[in-house]
Order: C-alpha cells, then structure tokens, then sequence
C-alpha cells in the first residue's frame, strides 16, 4: 500500500492513534487525510493542523455505528474528493468489566469494535474489487490475538475484529482489496488514562509505547503490505507460546493477574 498522494479516512482520528496515524500520513505525502470522529473540536483541530503543514485534509462528525450516517460519509468523500484509497477503521472503546455488564454496554462494545468495520466493508469492498485497488486497516489490539484482563467485553471484540480481519482478507485479498490488522499492546491514549483498573494496570505492565511508535509501524506495515501490524513484536512470541500451550498460558496469565491493583 503507497500512501503517497492517497485519499485516505482515519476513525477515531481527533486524538490518540488515529491523530498519529492521520499525521503520519499526511508527512508521507498523501493527498488527503479525512479525520473522522464524534469529538467535532478535535477533528477539527487534527484537520486545520494538516492542512496548515501543507496536506490537504478534512474533519468529519460521523457516529460510525450508524449505518446511514456511514454510508452517507463515505459517498460525500468519494464525490467530494475522490475514491478512497486506504480506510483505517480505528474507532474503538472499551469497558471495565466482565459478563456481568448490561447487554447496553457489550452491544455498544460490539458496535463500535466490529460491527462498524462490517458496514463499511459493506460499502467499500465492491467498489474496491470494481476499481481493482483499495485497502482496509483495522485497528484491533494485541486483546484480540491474546486477551485482556479486566475487560471482557473488549477482549471478545477485537478477537471478533482480528477474525474479520482475516476472513475479508482470505475472501477478497486476490481481488484488489488489501488488507491489514493492528494489534498493538499498550499505548499512551486517552483510552490507558488512569490507575487502580485492571484493563489498564497490565497494558501499563506489559510496557507503554506512544501513539508517533504505532504510526511509524503502520506506515512500515502498508509499506510492506503485511497483514498483522505489531508496534509490540514481542506479541508474536506471545501468541505464539498461547498457541503452543494454552493450559500454560491460561495459568501464566492467572497468576499475571493476581499480581496486578485491581484484581
């Protein structure tokens, strides 16, 4: 994937991993960035930023669970500015918690974590197997090829968004559409802010990177066309020990979680 002279759609972009990303492309040289986000200040200020230094860019309210409002931006984008070459899909939430959270809060999880990828593979995936090119870049998390402690509904969301992932790549991947899975570990976000929970207590163990790291792997992992995006290599060691031997690492992470605040 070139990113350079691209159109290309960051979610989430007002802040965190999709500022970064949106910056990294926009020093890359692409042709447009769209920052798309529910916080309008702040797509608003990542957009005058890029277009300040010189790339052209845009801000976009859009409430990505819903299908219309989607669709509706997507077609505005594609008419306004062109066809979009690359989509990152890196809207996410989370919430502290297990099975016993309400159906309100996992269907949220659900919503914003996969569904909204479904929707807009809905949309763009025929466009892109028309025109022969298009790439899709989700951003999961290392959750979804391991797990998280303290978080249910986010650990079986983006396990749900990694399998996604693979099966839009196994389905479409010989007919133009590219696509890529980030799966970072802990990062500086707005989302990691604060103490004493325990989501947030083992991303802070396993070690924090900030947001520029996961850019600068992003842009090496589309320069490169690969599938998982790891801004933490060592997830791969990981995943593959849990793979090797899941009664281990079932017990290694019991006992990971009975050391940590919040347990």
């Amino acid at each position: 994937m070139d990113t350079a002279n691209a159109v290309i759609v960051v979610t989430g972009g007002a802040s965190g991993i999709g500022r970064a990303m949106a910056r990294r492309f926009a020093a890359d040289g692409a042709g447009t960035v769209v920052v798309v986000d529910l916080n309008a200040d702040g797509v608003a200020a990542v957009a005058a930023e890029l277009t300040a230094a010189g790339t052209e860019s845009r801000g976009e309210v859009c409430d990505v669970t819903d299908e219309t409002a989607l669709t509706t931006l997507i077609d505005r984008i594609e008419a306004e500015v062109g066809p979009i070459d690359l989509w990152c899909g890196n809207a996410g939430v989370g919430a502290n918690g297990g099975v016993e959270l309400g159906n309100d809060v996992w269907d949220f999880n659900w919503n914003v974590n996969v569904m909204a990828h479904v929707m807009t593979a809905r949309v763009l995936v025929p466009r892109w197997i028309e025109r022969g090119r298009g790439h899709l870049l989700l951003t999961a998390s290392a959750a979804g090829l391991l797990t998280n402690l303290g978080t249910a509904p986010y650990a079986v969301t983006k396990h749900a968004c990694v399998a996604l992932a693979e099966w839009t790549k196994i389905t479409y991947g010989e007919k133009g559409v590219g696509v890529s899975c980030l799966c970072p570990q802990g990062v500086r976000t707005p989302m990691t802010e604060g103490d004493g929970e325990l989501a947030i207590e083992v991303v802070k163990a396993m070690g924090m990177i900030e947001p520029e790291d996961v850019a600068d792997a992003v842009a090496a992992g589309l320069a490169d066309d690969d599938f998982l995006i790891l801004p933490h290599p060592e997830v791969a060691t990981y995943e593959q020990r849990r793979a090797g031997d899941r009664e281990r690492w079932l017990t290694g992470m019991q006992k990971l979680q009975a050391t940590l605040p919040g347990a």
